[in-house]
């Protein structure tokens, strides 16, 4: 054989081949178990890939060219396997490609080291194909002729077949293709992701001369200061106020009924980069493409005659988050520790510069989603032991401690910014919600952490409240007796931002006192809706919800 002649070693060639095609149907094999599809959509999910992966398996003589030229495929299946690991079903969503481009390093890391078992299963599963398909271009392996006909053949005929059992689901009017059958379907999902990010960085040119036309419709006898807090992955289901069992709460709940607590609050989305720009915006969840047009929180009160200050424990991102807090008179990110009494501190020393401008405050919380220890100062952890553990089942314990002492730091953190404000001499009120909850591991689902495509209950369901100094109830009694009046209303977070726009008795464009918690006039039976991951507004009932869930918001009293 002369050094260029090629190596026809057809059983190491074909082997290689039909291995590469069974390690890209790993995740189908799984989806085909985990994900609540039709009879024809999940025998089209094995059929069409496996057809399509035995075509490109022998479409080269060289067998290692199809491994390398498909890594787009390779990559897909470890991160979809990763994600099953993670949360149990769905595939890979746009919203996990957002976050993947606009995590910061210190999250990226949280994330890594607490799901490298199944990091670990990927690499062992697809880093020797990678290696042998190297080894045998270095070689000059090829197939065999008679075998890369066999297969084509067998691989034309299942695409056909999977083609073929599409066609009754299509006669339903699904788009089955698209959003059932992997990997098309993580394709599109990425194409939105690109399509999101570019609207994310072109947000200066796009929102560029929006107005709000604001004005303020009354002013209070003294200065005004307002807190907007947004905290971080806190479920109404662990705070004390809400019917834990465990005192989470004991701060707050000795406020008595000087605070308003918003019973009925469920989030828009499940994921930080979408939750926390709505709850800064006016836009409603079926107008999504509008976030890209409007400004925010901190502009609208900024053309109100306000000193803005945007305080964030968190990091930057490259996310709508930073776009919208830059419109801010003032914007501080915080270091480490990130402990949030650090905002409270901050709060004060600026209140005390400033002792004459009307001020708004948006105070964004930390949040690590695994480590929940990091939350909070050792002093504060009540409930014990709590250490740093894997999320495992039999940690189950010390991963709800360090959960509930972090809730329990949140009540500790709002009760002082509270007795703070009720300090001074001024017109104050503070409205909180968190951005999402958190699943902990809760039943037989075992599912961990937020941001899946399928929601459960406990990351809709959230804590959300607000207080009124008594200056600001003598100034606007309408206002803090309406709040009241809606603690058991039916809302969602888009109500928050019209909430603390009536509070400052504010007025303008794309302002709509029916949808503040804080007005006589909100609308109780106005349609609730979820911003899906396709960016589509939905019922709740149709974001993967079972009959767990269903059965919480029924205790509850919670009508979807």
């Amino acid at each position: 054989m002369t050094e260029n002649a090629p190596n026809r070693n057809g059983r190491h060639a074909a082997l290689l081949a039909l291995c590469y095609a069974a390690a890209l149907m790993i995740p189908n094999a799984i989806l085909f178990f985990t994900e609540p599809y039709s009879g024809w959509s999940r025998a089209a999910l094995l059929t069409l890939p496996a057809g399509c992966y035995l075509l490109l398996s022998v479409a080269f003589r060289r067998s290692g060219i199809a491994v390398w030229l498909g890594f787009p495929l390779i990559f897909f299946c470890a991160l979809q396997i990763v994600l099953l690991y993670l949360f149990g079903n769905s595939v890979a969503a746009a919203d996990m490609f957002i976050n993947i481009v606009t995590t910061n390093p210190g999250e990226a890391t949280e994330l890594l080291s607490n799901i490298y078992p199944s990091v670990i299963v990927v690499c062992v599963i697809y880093l020797p194909l990678l290696w042998a398909a190297t080894a045998h271009l270095r070689r000059r392996i090829e197939l065999a002729p008679r075998f890369r006909r066999r297969t084509a053949v067998v691989g034309g005929v299942l695409a056909l077949a999977g083609a073929g059992l599409l066609i009754p689901a299509y006669h339903a009017g699904r788009r089955i293709l698209r959003n059932e059958i992997f990997p098309v379907n993580v394709a599109y999902n990425v194409t939105l992701c690109v399509r999101e990010y570019g609207k994310i960085k072109n947000y200066d040119r796009t929102s560029a001369g929006f107005t709000y036309h604001a004005r303020r419709t009354a002013a209070a006898d003294k200065r005004e200061i307002y807190v907007y807090v947004i905290g971080e992955a806190s479920r109404a289901a662990n705070w004390e106020l809400y019917g834990y069992d465990r005192p989470t709460n004991p701060c707050l709940k000795a406020k008595g009924d000087r605070i308003v607590v918003f019973r009925n609050m469920l989030t828009q989305s499940n994921t930080t980069h979408k939750s926390v720009p709505m709850i800064l915006s006016s836009v409603r969840t079926d107008e999504h493409d509008e976030l890209f047009r409007r400004k925010g929180l901190p502009a609208l009160f900024n053309e109100a005659g306000f000193r803005t200050w945007f305080l964030s424990n968190q990091s930057p991102q490259g996310a709508m988050i930073d776009n919208l807090a830059r419109d801010a008179d003032s914007l501080i990110y915080l270091s480490d520790p990130r402990y949030d009494m650090q905002l409270l501190d901050t709060m004060k020393r600026i209140v005390e510069a400033d002792a004459t401008s009307d001020l708004l405050f948006i105070l964004h919380c930390y949040g690590s989603h695994f480590s929940y220890h990091q939350r909070y100062p050792r002093e504060a952890a009540h409930f014990l032991p709590d250490d740093d553990v894997a999320i495992e089942r039999q940690h189950k314990r010390k991963l709800w401690n360090a959960y509930d002492n972090s809730i329990r730091y949140t009540d500790m953190f709002l009760s002082s910014t509270i007795d703070y404000l009720a300090s001074l001499d001024a017109c104050c009120a503070l409205l909180y919600s968190s951005d999402h909850g958190e699943d902990m591991l809760d039943d037989d689902r075992e599912r961990f952490l937020h941001a899946s495509p399928t929601t459960t209950c406990w990351q809709l369901h959230i804590a959300s409240l607000a207080w009124f100094s008594d200056d600001y109830k003598r100034n606007f009694p309408e206002q803090a007796a309406a709040a009241a009046g809606h603690a058991d209303a039916p809302a969602t977070t888009h109500a928050l931002f019209q909430t603390i726009a009536d509070i400052a008795r504010i007025e303008g464009d794309y302002l709509d006192r029916k949808a503040s918690l804080a007005s006589p006039l909100y609308d109780t039976t106005a349609r609730r809706c979820y911003l899906n991951d396709h960016n589509r507004a939905v019922p709740f009932r149709a974001t993967g919800l079972d009959r767990t869930d269903l059965d919480y918001f029924r205790r509850r009293g919670i009508e979807l």
